[in-house]
């Protein structure tokens, strides 16, 4: 599911549990820091208070996801300032963006999805293989535009990216989880001008969400 199509059914629940549901007080057993008078204004319904927070905890879960942008490729290099940083034979090269609410989890995750994503043709043709089962190249790239958002307008908007040190660390933590378990691990340098080149072979290109 992808939280910005759902986002408004999500939000007229929400409103709706919270505006329609039955008082059952004040609201000072849940806010008893709240004087006898602010808590007469704010009438509250714990039945109803928590399932609200809880879908809110919910979509703000949905958003926090680290892309991969992974290409199947029959070769791709990376070169900043006429000199090649980064370069494989077959395997995959991604593209990877850190959002600012991401974790130390969406790293191990985003890592296996990468390295054990069966995009590679088995014995019968068939998109059965991983990195991991044949050994490939992988060239990681960061790439921070992808966590743009792109709903509106003319201009992407990229409040809801990460930071530019949260998203070097992140990345580079990506990498050396990468190279922890895959020998032929290269990579883009971040925050550089680089020119990507690759074949895309197939094509084959995945979004890969943590």
């Amino acid at each position: 599911m992808h939280v910005f199509s759902h986002f408004w059914v999500i939000w007229y629940f929400m409103g709706f549990l919270c505006k329609k549901g039955p008082d059952l007080g004040t609201g000072a057993h849940i806010f008893p820091e709240l004087p006898a008078s602010a808590s007469s204004l704010t009438p509250v319904n714990s039945h109803i208070l928590w399932p609200c927070l809880w879908l809110l905890n919910l979509v703000d879960a949905l958003i926090k996801a680290m892309i991969g942008l992974l290409q199947r490729v029959s070769g791709a290099s990376v070169v900043v300032d006429g000199e090649t940083i980064g370069k494989i034979d077959r395997g995959l090269m991604v593209l990877v963006a850190v959002h600012r609410d991401d974790g130390e989890h969406d790293i191990a995750r985003l890592a296996e999805r990468i390295l054990t994503y069966r995009v590679f043709p088995d014995a019968e043709d068939r998109m059965n293989r991983s990195l991991l089962d044949d050994g490939l190249g992988l060239l990681l790239v960061p790439q921070f535009t992808l966590a743009a958002d792109t709903k509106k307008g003319t201009r992407a908007s990229f409040t809801k990216a990460a930071a530019p040190e949260k998203g070097e660390e992140y990345f580079e933590r990506l990498v050396a989880a990468c190279r922890g378990r895959l020998d032929a691990v290269e990579t883009g340098r971040f925050g550089a001008n680089m020119q990507v080149s690759l074949t895309n072979d197939g094509p084959v290109t995945f979004w890969l969400e943590t």
